[in-house]
């Protein structure tokens, strides 16, 4: 028989100790109570993980936690090869030296009673503790980083922003489609070969939802939404905008999933100049370099709004950088009605909302949103001096939709048009 040696935890056994685990959880009845990061963790941090190797091979692997004169077992692993050969028992030996020599003098271990490592553990001198109970508590997700996420104004959004979404079908299609799906489906994502998406540009006239968008999509996907806004990065540090991208986004790196939203970003991402004297070449050269390395991590999204995508500069758009290039343009007439419905409330069933869908044909939803509003102020106003109980009209609607002036114009429409010929890449 092959003889085995123990020695520390290496950097470099990584691959193999998650193995090992991935055996003994499958072999194992129950889940562990410690999760196999955390046990590596304990490994990179010092003395408190040992490995049996046999030749190249990892055969078993233990690992504590010290704190004081306590210390917990985190991980009691062996390779299904290499088990009832008195590895595990050799394994607790050398790890309670180790933590002896610590200052330790109480260490405990908590997994099933079947579990691997169990028998080791009574041959070692550990004692079963009836009449205990486990009690655990799982944070929601929002609580992880939150130092980091509120330090970025950041935020957790509610759940049924999506759903919310009223009208646009042509544009949530497109997104859900593109964006959402490889992202909440990623093994089947896998499996069709489809890279599930780092960054994507929303381009469209003011008014039109982007902002609205990429909500929903954080709100789907239960990731913090986090808003950077040049102007305010800018003003918060002496050091310019560049530098203050470059931290922001060393921030982020932090974060175990987030969706990043940079609004207007023709603002830091214009055509430039070819003069590097240019304040704003820095600072795109800076945003260029950092989408790359951005890319490299899992359960991160940038997302990127631009009223004129034909300003942005050309090196931005590619598609190294960004994934999709998406239209996100003007609600069409069943659209605007699903966004009038919306926004009336229950005084949708008193008006005549095909009449409202006809006179706001250049409006964008922040324009129904708003008249919307104005019509129902009116109609408030009026239940305030005359006390009759009449719900707002058809005429109070209409009266605040032509005292409304359309974010949208014809020249804005022609443009969009020919930026979807020449630009979008769905």
């Amino acid at each position: 028989m092959p003889a085995w040696r123990l020695r520390d935890y290496h950097d470099d056994d990584l691959d193999q100790a998650i193995q090992i685990w991935d055996q003994t959880r499958q072999a194992d009845d129950g889940d562990p109570a410690f999760s196999v990061s955390e046990a590596m963790a304990a490994g990179q941090s010092g003395r408190t993980a040992v490995v049996a190797v046999v030749g190249d091979e990892l055969a078993g692997m233990v690992a504590a936690q010290a704190n004081g004169e306590r210390a917990w077992i985190l991980l009691v692993a062996l390779a299904s090869r290499w088990r009832n050969r008195g590895i595990g028992s050799a394994l607790l030996a050398e790890l309670g030296k180790r933590l002896r020599a610590l200052g330790v003098r109480r260490i405990g271990a908590l997994l099933p009673a079947s579990a691997t490592g169990a028998k080791a553990l009574e041959n070692s001198g550990y004692l079963p503790r009836d009449g205990l109970t486990y009690y655990e508590r799982l944070e929601p997700p929002e609580t992880a980083n939150a130092d980091v996420i509120a330090s970025l104004g950041g935020l957790m959004l509610p759940p049924g922003r999506w759903e919310a979404m009223a009208g646009m079908e042509r544009e949530k299609r497109v997104v859900e489609r593109r964006i959402v799906l490889p992202l909440t489906e990623p093994a089947l994502a896998d499996r069709y070969g489809v890279a599930p998406p780092k960054a994507a540009i929303l381009f469209g006239p003011p008014g039109t939802g982007k902002t609205s968008f990429a909500k929903a999509v954080a709100s789907r996907l239960n990731w913090p939404f986090v808003e950077l806004f040049p102007s305010r990065l800018a003003a918060d540090t002496d050091d310019g905008l560049a530098a203050a991208l470059r931290d922001a986004f060393a921030e982020l790196a932090g974060l175990d999933a987030v969706l990043v939203f940079i609004d207007e970003v023709e603002e830091i991402a214009g055509t430039r100049s070819g003069h590097a004297v240019d304040a704003s070449h820095g600072v795109t050269n800076e945003l260029l370099k950092l989408i790359p390395g951005f890319r490299e991590h899992d359960a991160r999204l940038l997302i990127c709004a631009t009223n004129s995508v034909r300003s942005l500069d050309q090196a931005f758009l590619r598609p190294g950088r960004f994934d999709y290039v998406i239209p996100i343009g003007p609600p069409n007439p069943a659209a605007r009605k699903a966004i009038w419905v919306r926004y009336l409330g229950a005084s949708a069933e008193a008006v005549d909302v095909d009449e409202l869908v006809r006179a706001s044909e250049l409006f964008t939803p922040a324009d129904i949103e708003f008249a919307a509003r104005k019509g129902a102020q009116t109609a408030f106003e009026r239940e305030v001096v005359h006390r009759r109980g009449e719900p707002a009209t058809t005429e109070d609607y209409l009266t605040a939709v032509a005292d409304t002036r359309p974010t949208l114009t014809a020249q804005a429409i022609q443009e969009f048009t020919e930026d979807i010929e020449t630009r979008s890449r769905l």
